[in-house]
């Protein structure tokens, strides 16, 4: 038996050094083609349980450690990384161990901002059914359906889902929630109406005053947009600037946003002005 133990010891090193040393120099992509690398391996997940007998944990965590390392290589022919790499790779950790909390944060952080939030996603939300007491990858994912595919109702499923695991910021989480709602509807009334319908539901102080400025800040936008609908049935002509509503007396003064962001006319219309964050561009 001893001997027995012995033996299966040594096959488990022996078998974790060589795949060690696979990762760590196996085959690189060099060809100057500019065609997406077909070497670059990325063993399967069943696989690597056989070779870390059975520990998906450890060999999550391999996995992890060799993506991180190399994942991040640029080709110098093309001045791009493997993105087809990355993409099985993290899918693989994610099959062997999907509360990986490094795999999430990788996924996110390179996946999502690479155009491929959708397989970013799909790996936040893995994390978020595995890490039932973490609120990051819930909200991680309701962030990104509302940012990159404008998915409101799956965005505001996972802010929910946050929300619900972390009970300091669930406020905070629910006004952002209740935010990309209202401000993607077209109809200002029926925003109006919904963040009316939110603040009577809410015991919050703190959120029904969020949502109070917002209601404000909605009621503002239906005055200048009142404003540039008499205007243009008075005077038979389209509205070039806002100062006119003022000349012609139609407003005795702008309306004030209690938010502090203002709003804007473009193209000759009123709308909402929106934050917007340095060095990201949101996708139209």
């Amino acid at each position: 038996m001893k001997v027995m133990r012995q033996w299966s010891l040594w096959l488990f090193l022996g078998s974790f050094l060589t795949y060690s040393l696979f990762v760590i120099y196996g085959p690189r992509w060099e060809s100057t083609s500019g065609a997406p690398p077909e070497d670059r391996v990325v063993v399967t997940a069943p696989l690597q349980l056989l070779l870390y007998m059975g520990d998906r944990y450890l060999a999550a965590n391999v996995e992890t450690i060799r993506l991180a390392a190399t994942g991040m290589e640029i080709n110098p022919a093309t001045g791009t990384i493997d993105g087809r790499y990355l993409l099985r790779a993290h899918q693989v950790v994610t099959d062997l161990n999907a509360c990986h909390e490094d795999n999430y944060y990788l996924a996110n952080a390179i996946l999502a901002w690479a155009g491929a939030s959708q397989e970013a996603n799909e790996t936040l939300w893995a994390a978020a059914e595995c890490r039932h007491w973490d609120f990051l990858p819930p909200f991680l994912y309701g962030f990104n359906k509302y940012f990159f595919s404008r998915d409101i109702q799956a965005a505001q499923k996972g802010l929910e889902i946050a929300a619900d695991r972390d009970e300091f910021n669930a406020s905070s989480i629910r006004r952002f929630s209740i935010m990309i709602a209202t401000e993607e509807l077209n109809d200002v009334s029926a925003a109006i109406a919904y963040l009316e319908e939110q603040r009577k539901q809410t015991t919050s102080k703190s959120l029904v005053d969020s949502l109070q400025k917002r209601i404000v800040r909605l009621e503002g936008l239906v005055t200048l947009q009142e404003a540039h609908s008499v205007y243009e049935q008075e005077y038979g002509e389209e509205l070039k600037v806002p100062q006119a509503l003022l000349d012609k007396g139609i407003l005795d003064a702008y309306p004030v946003d209690p938010l502090g962001v203002g709003y804007e006319f473009v193209d000759g219309q009123f709308k909402l002005r929106q934050l917007t964050i340095q060095g990201v561009e949101r996708p139209q």
